[in-house]
């Protein structure tokens, strides 16, 4: 059976298909990250132990060991007091396969890497970007440690500074991932019309990069416990315009410490990402990729109807963890539109394995 055209461009290109289970992976870890944080599981692994943390305690007297060290800390002594060990027990678990799945995708992405260098199968200018995702991903674990660190101080919470940029590291890290591996496409079938593409591409940048900005505005509400407050829609108190939108002083210090403005900002993020993702559908209709165009309003358009849902319920675990996954779907949906309509990167595809064999 002859398989459709991208499909077989995937087969047949071993990098793009390693690059996009990368890409699965740090999607993965996102969505559990998020798990972790609406389980209140962050600060359940007081160390970090890059090789010797892989083992988890296996035995009632190594439990007991982690129990007590967590005990020692602010959490349990200010957040938990009546915590046993069972439910210590899921929240460790939970934290512990989040990094996990961490080192898994180190491992995913680094042993091939070195294959492919080995081989000579990577283009210098491709190695070259391979390099700089190494060097985040590395990056991406440092901060992860260093926003913990700031949950296990006297305040048993992390920074939502710092969480909010371990999101956004892993969110560029994933979407510079999945461009790179859908550049690696063979080229298309048809030419996109040459008068739609200066538009198109201009709106589909700007999409994105709502979306981006949309997601760090989430990782404050999530960080600050913004999304707690304020839980009916579309006023904020019973107001249009909140009243303490700018207590704070300097006046741009709100967007960052007040929990009116944080989630102030967010609501209306999310109207300018619906606006901009019309624009960018709108051409993409134009230049013939409906598919796309539909796609993308009715992922935006469930993304806004579930963080509705989650406001006025409080943040319950399941919507809050379809809300984030949510903007990982949307930001992937619109950066594949983008590319699908842009040509594919300057370097050549690498040729398939069995023809470089050389041994």
């Amino acid at each position: 059976m002859k398989l459709p055209r991208p499909a077989r461009a995937l087969a047949e290109n071993p990098l793009a298909a390693w690059l996009l289970l990368c890409c699965l992976l740090v999607f993965a870890l996102v969505a559990l990250g998020g798990a972790v944080r609406l389980s209140g599981s962050g600060l359940s692994m007081v160390e970090w132990r890059p090789l010797a943390g892989a083992v988890p305690p296996l035995s009632a007297e190594a439990w007991q060991l982690a129990f007590e060290k967590y005990r020692q800390y602010p959490e349990f002594q200010l957040v938990n007091p009546d915590m046993t060990l069972a439910g210590f027990r899921f929240i460790f678990l939970m934290e512990y396969a989040h990094r996990m799945l961490g080192r898994a995708a180190a491992l995913v992405f680094l042993l091939p890497f070195l294959f492919f260098l080995w081989r000579r199968m990577l283009p210098r200018a491709l190695a070259a970007r391979l390099w700089l995702v190494f060097l985040l991903g590395g990056l991406q674990g440092l901060l992860g440690w260093h926003m913990v660190q700031s949950g296990l101080a006297d305040n048993p919470h992390v920074s939502h500074y710092r969480l909010a940029m371990h999101l956004a590291l892993a969110v560029a890290l994933y979407a510079y991932m999945l461009r790179l591996a859908l550049g690696l496409r063979a080229p298309p079938a048809r030419a996109a019309a040459p008068g739609d593409d200066a538009a198109l591409r201009a709106s589909g940048m700007a999409a994105i990069a709502v979306i981006f900005l949309m997601m760090l505005s989430g990782a404050l509400v999530a960080g600050t416990h913004a999304g707690q407050a304020y839980n009916t829609w579309p006023k904020m108190a019973g107001q249009w315009l909140p009243s303490q939108l700018f207590a704070l002083r300097p006046w741009w210090l709100n967007f960052f410490e007040n929990l009116q403005t944080i989630q102030f900002a967010h609501r209306w993020l999310a109207a300018v990402a619906l606006l901009a993702l019309g624009v960018f559908a709108l051409h993409l209709h134009r230049a013939g990729a409906r598919a796309f165009a539909g796609l993308l309003l009715l992922l935006v358009a469930a993304q806004i109807l579930l963080g509705i849902a989650t406001l006025l319920l409080r943040v319950p675990f399941a919507l809050g963890l379809a809300h984030q996954s949510g903007a990982m779907i949307l930001l992937s949906a619109a950066l594949a539109a983008l590319v699908s309509r842009l040509p594919p990167l300057a370097f050549a595809p690498a040729p398939p394995l069995k023809s470089t064999a050389r041994w």
